[in-house]
Formats: structure tokens, sequence, C-alpha cells
């Protein structure tokens, strides 16, 4: 096996971090001009990766960014372990297996803990299996750039979430490298590991067999254990008020970057409707998705539903929560009907995906508003405000560029 842990440096002290890997750099301060949580330029980064700014005449890329297309996707043969059906990997398989890179940057289980996510260096496509499915955690993977590149990797891939990814943009032209292709995955609230065993065991009594764990977008969380068991449990029946307050980091309730947007191609669920979404942004986002043949089925992503409502219920809750107040509790006894009605009139497949973006982007500003007022405009970009107004959310006089 070649999977690669080199060492790395202790993480510098930050104020809001991810421990994207940037601080564990020989040049750990580049994080001033590498961190999306200081002072971030997405949209100069947008049109410097994907070649253009988002374009007014279509109207999602206000919620997605840049893209070619969008489709609802699937391997028609499942991988075993993956997370959906394993596209992701897939696609890096095929740049190992074609020689595209030598290299790919990703995340594989602690072997001591199957959710921590630890960062590996891997050079053998064949090894790629050992990386499938979901880690929750914080990890440094951006510092095996100068690894790979004293490797003497040139080509390399990196499958990263929207914080790490942002620092990969800023600083992928002092790297040296010939070649980067960029798999993105959508995130919008990540915790420590240890947080996420609390909400295991909060919302499994056998938390210590459970071997994966989805949010859906049919409005349940899928759980399968190691024995074969399988529970689908509706988005109203999880203990989310249970948690403490700060359970999800500050970072991650002021993130702007739902869907990956510097990515070549984002691979998610959100606009799939039981199937992968796939949004290929760029030429090399349709070179990553052509590796793959007739390997997956791609279909035109749906649309239904009204989204309104239900942003408006969670801008209430966040507003609650961003001044210090319990959230509203659905009685018990609404609980299984809403459920029932939520996959069946609520928004679904792409209303559904603005609907999480618009959700995150009150999020960002409400809590902003609240906790961290002088960073609000440099954090927030235009294109982030535009989303809110429609729910009277306006910048005020000091909260924008």
């Amino acid at each position: 096996m070649t999977l690669t842990v080199p060492p790395l440096r202790e993480a510098e002290p930050r104020g809001l971090c991810t421990d994207c890997g940037v601080s564990r750099m020989a040049d750990h301060k580049a994080c001033g001009v590498a961190c999306q949580f200081i002072k971030p330029d997405h949209a100069a980064l947008e049109a410097k990766v994907h070649g253009r700014a988002r374009d007014p005449a279509r109207p999602d890329e206000a919620y997605f960014g840049p893209f070619r297309r969008m489709v609802r996707a699937a391997l028609r043969n499942p991988a075993e372990g993956a997370q959906w059906t394993g596209i992701t990997t897939r696609i890096a398989e095929r740049l190992l297996e074609t020689g595209a890179v030598t290299a790919v940057l990703t995340m594989a289980p602690d072997p001591e803990d199957r959710w921590k996510p630890v960062p590996v260096l891997v050079t053998d496509a064949a090894d790629l299996a050992a990386c499938r499915g979901m880690r929750m955690g914080y990890a440094p993977l951006l510092a095996l750039l100068e690894p790979a590149a004293a490797a003497g990797h040139r080509r390399v891939a990196v499958i990263g979430i929207p914080c790490q990814v942002y620092a990969l943009r800023a600083l992928q032209d002092r790297l040296g490298f010939e070649e980067v292709f960029v798999i993105g995955t959508p995130c919008s609230d990540n915790t420590t590991t240890e947080n996420f065993h609390r909400f295991l065991a909060l919302v499994d009594p056998s938390p210590a067999t459970v071997t994966y764990l989805e949010f859906r977008a049919d409005y349940h969380v899928e759980i399968r254990h190691a024995d074969g068991r399988k529970r689908e449990i509706p988005f109203l029946k999880l203990p989310l008020s249970d948690l403490p307050g700060d359970f999800f980091p500050l970072t991650c309730r002021t993130c702007v970057d739902y869907t990956n947007v510097l990515s070549d191609i984002t691979v998610g669920y959100m606009g799939g409707t039981g199937a992968q979404w796939l949004i290929v942004r760029n030429a090399k986002g349709e070179a990553l998705l052509s590796l793959l043949g007739d390997e997956v089925l791609v279909e035109t992503p749906g649309s239904a539903g009204r989204r309104t409502a239900a942003v408006r219920g969670f801008m209430a809750n966040t507003e609650r929560a961003a001044g210090g107040l319990p959230l509203r509790r659905m009685p018990n006894w609404a609980r299984p009907i809403v459920a029932w009605l939520q996959p069946r009139i609520g928004p679904r497949g792409l209303e559904f995906a603005r609907a999480r973006v618009e959700m995150k982007a009150i999020e960002t500003v409400l809590h902003l508003r609240r906790q961290k007022p002088g960073m609000m405009r440099n954090m927030i970009p235009r294109h982030v405000w535009a989303l809110v107004e429609r729910y009277g959310l306006k910048p005020g006089p000091d909260e924008t560029r």
C-alpha cells in the first residue's frame, strides 16, 4: 500500500481556523493571503479559476457559482464502502490510472477511529479504495502540498472541502506544480471528531457499530451498521437542539462557499434527489467527468417545491440562536406529520440546493453580526448579500467594502 502520511508541523495558533494545513507549511504566514476567513476575494479567484465571473443571465450561478452544466449522476456499479456510489474516488482512480496525475491528496480514516480524517498522499489507484467514505473532523490537507512537491510530483489532484480549496487556489501559483486538478465536495458544517461521536451517540443506540452516515436530500439521515442493519431518520427527529451551542464552530456557521465554487468539479448530493449532484465548472471539470466514460449514468437534475417558507423558518430559528435564545422546538405530535410532508411538498432537487445555499448565507450574516461584526466587510462577498436581500437582510454602512 502506498498511502503516504508525511510528518506534519504543529499548527500555528489562529482565530477563525479550520486547520486546512497552510499554517503548518514552511511559510505559515501565508494564511494572511490564503484564508477565506481573513480577507478573501471570492470574485477574483472565481474569475481566475473559471475564466469568467458569475453570469447574471444564468440565475443558478448566483447560488452555485460558475458552471458549464449540472447533472444528476450515479456509477453503474457502485463501489463497496463508498459514500453514495463512489464518483469522487473513481475520478481520482482514473486520474492515476491514466497517468494524468502522479499523486492524489485526500483523506483516509485514522487506523484507531474510522471517523477521524488523516491527510494522505496516494500514488497507486488501488489504494484509493481505503479512502472511500465520509470522515468528520479537521484535517490539514494542504500541509501535504510541500511534501508532494519535494517528492517530485508535478501533476497532482486534490480532493477537498471549500475552505481547503479556497486556500489552495490562493496559493496555487507559488507552489510550482505543472497541473492541479481539484475535485471538490460541498461542506456546510464540520465539527471535531470527538463532537461527531457525541452526535452518533444521540442518534443511534449502537454508535460503535455505525459504518455509514449520510444526510440525504429527501430530508432523511441514512445510517448503516457493520452487521448490515440500516436506519433512516427524518431530519425533524434528529436531536439537533440537544447539541451544545459550540458544536459547530463559528467558521462553519459563517462559511459562504457551501458548493465549493473554486473546484473544477463539485461532487455532492443536494441537487441529486437520490443520486449524486455534479457541478461541472470548467474545461478541467469536463475532462474529469469524461474519465468515467460509460461507467457513470447522468441525467438532468430536477427541481420541485418552494423554498421560501422553509428558509424563513430557518432564519427565525437562526436569529434566536445568534441572539443566545433557545431554538423553537416543534411539538412532538407534529413531527411525524411534517416529516412525512417534507419530502413530498418541500423543496426538492435544485430547489432544495438553493434553499440550503440561502440558509447558509443567512447564517453567515446573522452570526457574524452577533460575534464578529468587524469582519463582515471582508468576509461577506456581494453575491451573498444579494441572496439574503429577499429575506430582508441588507448590509449596514460598515458591513461591505
